[in-house]
């Protein structure tokens, strides 16, 4: 484990088994100013992050001892807000979508721009500390008899039994919230909380909803807070 010498608040975890790449990008990451921990197989990513912080987290996804998509499921076990980016040599849609599916925020397929990455990585960062502060500024919200703790990632339902919210749940949660009573577009909603305009699917947003109507709706079936606008998208009425 190899790690640069502090210079930025932000520290990333670099996952990366081909030598010459890793400390290629772990140079530049260094001159971008980021504290940089380069680690070459699953195990050690493991390890490195059950040592310490990390603002975000570059993985490789064909690596040593367990593979990147295992090493993402582990990390979400215990963290849902640290963003992870992807790197594969596989360009599939199918494998992209996997990777996303098992926990990944963006997906980089190999070769790549660096200076690509290096925006990516950026924008994960920033938008991670957009909504940590948002998380300060809007710390609960009631609706109805419900109470949503954006802290703590729970939620009250309508019986007062609480559930744990994702950290996407919590970006939708909030996303509504502060545009409350505003009609919202799936495109949108995919943008600010996905990232993307394509995946995932406008029926992941519907199964959202779905939860959402059970925690707080006092009847599901005729929702009086989470409104469908039909062909557009959605509205939080309060």
């Amino acid at each position: 484990m190899t790690k640069t010498l502090p210079a930025n608040p932000y520290n990333i975890l670099l996952v990366e088994d081909e030598d010459s790449l890793r400390e290629a990008l772990k140079l530049n990451l260094s001159l971008e100013k980021y504290m940089v921990t380069a680690v070459g197989s699953g195990k050690d990513a493991l390890k490195a992050f059950k040592e310490e912080y990390f603002d975000c987290i570059i993985l490789d996804i064909m690596i040593p001892d367990m593979d990147g998509l295992q090493v993402c499921e582990s990390i979400r076990l215990q963290n849902d807000l640290v963003p992870i980016l992807f790197l594969s040599a596989k360009s599939a849609s199918a494998d992209r979508v996997l990777g996303l599916k098992k926990g990944g925020d963006d997906y980089l397929t190999k070769p790549f721009n660096l200076e690509e990455l290096l925006l990516r990585v950026e924008k994960l960062i920033n938008k991670n500390q957009r909504i940590e502060h948002s998380g300060e500024q809007v710390s609960e919200f009631t609706i109805g008899d419900s109470k949503i703790d954006f802290l703590s990632q729970e939620c009250s339902d309508t019986k007062g039994n609480k559930h744990s919210l994702t950290k996407k749940e919590v970006m939708f949660l909030k996303l509504l919230v502060e545009n409350k009573n505003e009609v919202i577009t799936r495109e949108y909603i995919l943008k600010m909380v996905w990232g993307y305009n394509v995946f995932p699917t406008t029926r992941t947003i519907d199964n959202f909803i779905t939860t959402f109507r059970k925690y707080f709706e006092p009847d599901a079936k005729q929702p009086q807070y989470f409104i469908s606008v039909r062909g557009v998208g959605y509205k939080l009425v309060i």
